[in-house]
């Protein structure tokens, strides 16, 4: 397999093992640093060690492991398809759909849908069980989705979030009234360790920022824009619940329990921007509210 080749842009004394795993998303950095131990990993044509330190603007080479075959169903499944070309696609993922196979959910997934339509023409860098996959959203959560066709378009998306230049709107909707119409939540994010299930704000997590802005209000809940500057695992609703102000529906993150959302949280990535990787144009998309938040903005409008 050709070493992976890219330079680094906004590293600033950041270590070799943690930049990677960060880049590539998938990987740990146990794994990543036996890749580095066993000479993968080269820094300006240089062999390094594990705890090398960045400063941005290095040439940094990866030599991946092959690509097992995944053993994963192609399935016929319905897939929205907002843009497609030769190197990517954009799709618009349904409620209740989970983005790739993992304990419990070997098939029905994104994934498996991708495979279908795609067959073979998927990026590997996320290994065997994530094909094409740069970001996710979780199973409940509807919108926008990236999908990399090759490596090189993969390489180039997973840069842009990086370097937080990916566009991510998402439209919310929160208990109660947020303490300012326009505001910015800023707190490290990390596995809960009372529940492995949860993500919490912990001083020893990954760095995140959310930005919101209140569109609407109504009896005992808002309807705000999120927009992440990162995108840790859970962000706007872990933000959200920090701050006292869970999304409707989303009861593993504290919300009352309402039959206005039986199916899990109000929350819809709406807005997706890029810098497409072949072409260097910027792009942006957008899908509209599901039928099944709009029905809730409806209710929560007539309570008024």
């Amino acid at each position: 397999m050709t070493p992976m080749l890219f330079q680094t842009e906004t590293a600033d004394d950041v270590r070799l093992d943690l930049y990677l795993s960060e880049f590539f998303g998938r990987y740990s950095r146990t794994f990543i640093q036996k890749w580095i131990t066993q000479g993968r990993v080269t820094v300006d044509g240089k062999t390094v060690k594990k705890n090398f330190r960045l400063s941005g603007g290095e040439s940094v080479s990866v030599d991946l492991p092959e690509p097992e075959a995944p053993d994963i169903p192609a399935e016929d499944l319905p897939l929205e398809i907002v843009f497609e070309d030769d190197d990517l696609l954009v799709v618009n993922k349904p409620r209740g759909m989970v983005v790739h196979p993992a304990a419990g959910h070997r098939s029905g997934t994104l994934v498996n849908a991708l495979l279908f339509h795609c067959g073979s023409r998927l990026s590997g860098i996320n290994g065997v069980l994530r094909p094409g996959i740069v970001h996710r959203i979780d199973r409940d959560t509807t919108g926008l989705l990236v999908v990399c066709k090759n490596d090189t378009a993969h390489l180039s998306l997973a840069q842009q979030l990086i370097e937080h230049s990916v566009t991510r709107v998402y439209t919310a909707v929160v208990q109660g009234h947020l303490p300012e119409a326009e505001g910015t939540v800023e707190g490290p994010i990390g596995r809960d360790k009372r529940n492995r299930l949860r993500m919490s704000v912990d001083p020893a997590g990954k760095p995140a920022v959310t930005h919101y802005r209140v569109l609407e209000e109504y009896t005992g809940y808002s309807l705000a824009e999120c927009r992440l500057e990162t995108g840790r695992t859970h962000q706007i609703r872990v933000h959200m619940s920090h701050i006292g102000h869970p999304l409707l529906g989303d009861e593993l993150y504290g919300a009352r329990p309402s039959r206005l959302a039986p199916a899990g949280q109000m929350l819809h990535a709406g807005v997706l921007g890029f810098t497409h990787p072949r072409t260097g144009e910027r792009l942006e998309f957008q899908a509209p509210l599901p039928q099944d938040l709009q029905a809730v903005l409806l209710q929560l409008r007539r309570q008024l």
